[in-house]
């Protein structure tokens, strides 16, 4: 008889399901960021509150902003401006070449607008950008000695130097402390005139090729040439300076241009050299005379007098290693390389005329600009700038001269005109341009010539004393010495 299986009998009451053992205690909810942030520690009393560490949100990159399509579409409408090659200048003049005065062609809108249609707007607009172009990247120093420059060039600087001593020998008039325009300027150009002749044919002008004398003298040539020299240095009746004046100045380098005297190799020494020793008298001219700056819209533009050193200044600072349009705030930057850049140059010569410190008060334009990525950003608004508020600016274009080197086109107006003889308002429909702005003739300096009737003033409005007066005349209460620019109390 056989033993009973206790063994499979043992098992199967063995495998019987064991009892649940209990929940355990609810503890506090602890969040997920937490969670992630640090493993649980085995040790940790489950009843014990979280440690306040996994409280903390999870410090995380910021979000990449996605833009907008408005931002997306943000970049500035106006293309930036381009001219077509500057042509070559046409053959030397014949003694049957006639020359002519310079006039006054834009007298209307009408005028403006087929001078902006023409060959010499196309012109005027490539010679400027061709003297852009050949700065890129150029401090003043790479033009070294006057060896390596033209006889046109080392005589145009000579002429400039002449003009500087005539500011010795007509020294201003005592004015009691008034910051308007010297009368002293008028004797000034009435010296420059008296030997504008002269200094034109040592430049070359009414000298034939092989270095004669013209037939007739060049007389007509002469004529034509130095009048656009004797309008860049201000105006004699107002005792006023501006864009304008300075545009004469790059007309008269144009018609050295046409008549073969300037070539397109010279076009970085004309900038370099010619440009910014013009810079420098300007300079000396207004804090002489102190002249009035010519429709000057206040701390809204760009400078009281001068428009080109921005435009071939940031132009030489194209791809700089170091220096970046925020640099103008820097004092160091601007004693360093002012003299080598155009543009530093001019910010610094404006920070030195202001009474008040700090670009961003005196000059909020310039500021504003300073904030640019790159100096490409700056050249192409600068670019833009020229076109757009001085060559299609009518009070600015108006007082513009043509002649026989810078021809205006037929259909344009002239200063007998009989649309100029007449009083009261010029322009489309009951006094009002296609832009809706009202122009009006007005006699001034004995010329007929259109004013807008906007806030701005933009041509012979309120008279402005000078800001250059202002700081000279401060030098003078302080006994000559440094100026101590004041400060904005909140800055």
């Amino acid at each position: 008889m056989n033993a009973p299986n206790t063994t499979n009998s043992s098992s199967s009451s063995m495998s019987t399901t064991p009892p649940t053992p209990p929940p355990p205690a609810a503890t506090p909810s602890i969040p997920a960021s937490a969670q992630t942030r640090a493993p649980p520690n085995p040790n940790r009393n489950p009843n014990a509150p979280p440690p306040l560490s996994s409280l903390i949100p999870k410090l995380t990159a910021p979000r990449r902003r996605i833009p907008s399509s408005s931002q997306k579409n943000s970049k500035n409408p106006l293309p930036i401006p381009t001219a077509p090659p500057l042509p070559p200048a046409p053959a030397r003049s014949t003694p049957t070449t006639s020359f002519s005065h310079p006039t006054r062609r834009i007298l209307s809108a009408q005028d403006h607008a087929l001078f902006l249609a023409s060959p010499t707007y196309d012109l005027l607009l490539a010679f400027v950008f061709s003297l852009t172009d050949a700065v890129r990247d150029t401090p003043v120093s790479a033009v070294k000695g006057d060896d390596e420059l033209s006889p046109t060039v080392r005589a145009v600087l000579a002429v400039l130097d002449a003009v500087e001593e005539q500011v010795v020998r007509c020294p201003p008039e005592d004015q009691g402390g008034s910051r308007f325009g010297n009368p002293a300027f008028r004797r000034f150009l009435d010296a420059l005139g008296e030997r504008g002749g002269r200094w034109m044919r040592d430049v070359g002008v009414g000298v034939g090729a092989g270095g004669e004398e013209e037939e007739g003298g060049g007389e007509g040539e002469v004529d034509e040439v130095a009048t656009y020299f004797l309008e860049a240095f201000g105006n004699r009746t107002r005792i006023d300076y501006g864009s304008g004046h300075e545009l004469n100045f790059v007309v008269w380098l144009l018609c050295l241009y046409q008549l073969r005297l300037l070539h397109a190799s010279d076009f970085r020494a004309v900038v370099l050299r010619i440009f910014a020793r013009y810079m420098t008298l300007m300079r000396v001219i207004q804090s002489t005379y102190y002249l009035e700056p010519a429709g000057s819209h206040g701390v809204w533009g760009l400078d009281d007098y001068q428009f080109l050193p921005f435009l071939f200044g940031a132009s030489q600072l194209l791809h700089h290693p170091y220096i970046r349009p925020l640099s103008i705030h820097q004092a160091l930057i601007l004693e360093q390389h002012g003299p080598d850049y155009l543009y530093l140059g001019q910010v610094a010569f404006v920070n030195s005329i202001k009474n008040v410190d700090g670009l961003r008060w005196h000059s909020p334009m310039l500021d504003d600009i300073s904030a640019a990525k790159s100096w490409e950003k700056v050249e192409a608004g600068m670019r833009r700038m020229f076109v757009a508020e001085v060559l299609k600016k009518l009070p600015v274009m108006q007082h513009f001269l043509f002649g026989s080197l810078i021809p205006a086109v037929e259909g344009m107006g002239g200063e007998g005109d009989e649309r100029e003889a007449g009083t009261g308002v010029m322009g489309r429909g009951e006094g009002e341009d296609g832009d809706g702005e009202t122009r009006v003739v007005v006699m001034q300096d004995g010329m007929k010539h259109v004013h807008l009737n906007n806030s701005w003033g933009d041509c012979c409005g309120i008279k402005v004393p000078s800001s250059i007066g202002a700081a000279e005349e401060m030098k003078k209460r302080m006994g000559g010495g440094a100026q101590r620019l004041r400060r904005v109390p909140f800055d």
